[in-house]
């Protein structure tokens, strides 16, 4: 498919600081893609919260040169709203119970973290994962709208609204950490200079389609490699499947599956092998919708991260 440059007429952008000349700065993780649409335009029309004197800004920091903005507008004072304020002790509570299905998945996924990797980490139980890297492992964490060294949701005395992933939830950031524009987040993504990619899915085939953006008929907020996801709907259907039946996101794209029951290893072309269950179940307990899968003759108990 060949997808043609979009130009906008006008472009609408928040920013946090400009200079008199019309240079634009933006603060920590609100960059996302305001850069580039800034560049897309043909008139850019810049809202900040504060215009500082020239100088008062050193040149190298400048995020949009002048050359792209066309109009400065200086917002009144207001309160940034926090969509989805996530805390730290709030998160660490909930998955502390092995009893609980989402906390299985969490801390079986925070197992595939290496040290020294570069791992993306789509919103929900994915995200949780990283509160169980181990203190003794670098792991660096990317966030598609603009982190790279993402830390854990922050306590309450350290909230910014101006510091959030893609899911809009407030987080932290590691000391080695840095902010970019999401263009050049995505260009380290399909550059492949990231290890791994941590998912949740609505659905994945016995093949590795990934499902994970859009339920026929229902209103999903945002899109949505290792898939982790509950093994049943709350309709208890299974979420793995023979065939795809949603819309797709990825063709034969997925590697491992993590659910609260099992995880599956996924060769693109014999499809599924159990490598582990959860301790009590057996192999007819997670067959018993009919998903059609091999089972690895050292297949074990389903490993969980030291809490």
């Amino acid at each position: 498919m060949l997808a043609e440059a979009i130009t906008a007429d006008f472009a609408l952008v928040k920013g946090w600081k400009a200079n008199r000349a019309g240079n634009v700065i933006f603060r920590k993780s609100a960059r996302n893609f305001n850069v580039p649409m800034c560049k897309a335009a043909e008139t850019s029309v810049v809202e900040v919260e504060e215009i500082v004197d020239v100088g008062t800004f050193a040149p190298e920091d400048i995020h949009v040169p002048n050359i792209y903005v066309d109009r400065v507008i200086q917002g009144e004072k207001h309160e940034k709203r926090i969509e989805h304020l996530a805390l730290r002790k709030e998160h660490d509570e909930k998955a502390e119970s092995a009893d609980d299905p989402g906390a299985r998945i969490v801390k079986r996924a925070a197992l595939e973290f290496e040290d020294g990797m570069y791992a993306n980490l789509g919103i929900g139980i994915p995200l949780l994962a990283s509160n169980y890297i181990s203190p003794d492992m670098t792991v660096h964490l990317h966030s598609e709208h603009g982190i790279l060294g993402l830390g854990p949701f922050p306590p309450k005395d350290e909230v910014d609204a101006d510091l959030i992933n893609a899911g809009k939830q407030t987080v932290s950031i590691f000391p080695r950490g840095c902010f970019f524009s999401s263009d050049d987040s995505f260009a380290m993504i399909r550059g492949g200079h990231l290890d791994l990619t941590m998912l949740g899915a609505m659905q994945v085939s016995k093949y590795g389609d990934l499902a994970n953006w859009m339920i026929p008929g229902k209103k999903v907020k945002g899109m949505g490699v290792v898939v982790t996801m509950a093994h049943c709907t709350k309709a208890n259907e299974p979420k793995i499947s023979e065939k795809h039946t949603m819309p797709l996101t990825g063709k034969r794209c997925v590697d491992r599956i993590i659910t609260d029951k099992a995880v599956f290893d996924v060769h693109k072309k014999k499809g599924l092998t159990l490598i582990e269950l959860w301790d009590g179940l057996t192999v007819d307990d997670v067959t018993e919708h009919g998903q059609p899968f091999a089972v690895s003759p050292n297949l074990r108990p389903m490993q969980q991260v030291a809490a």
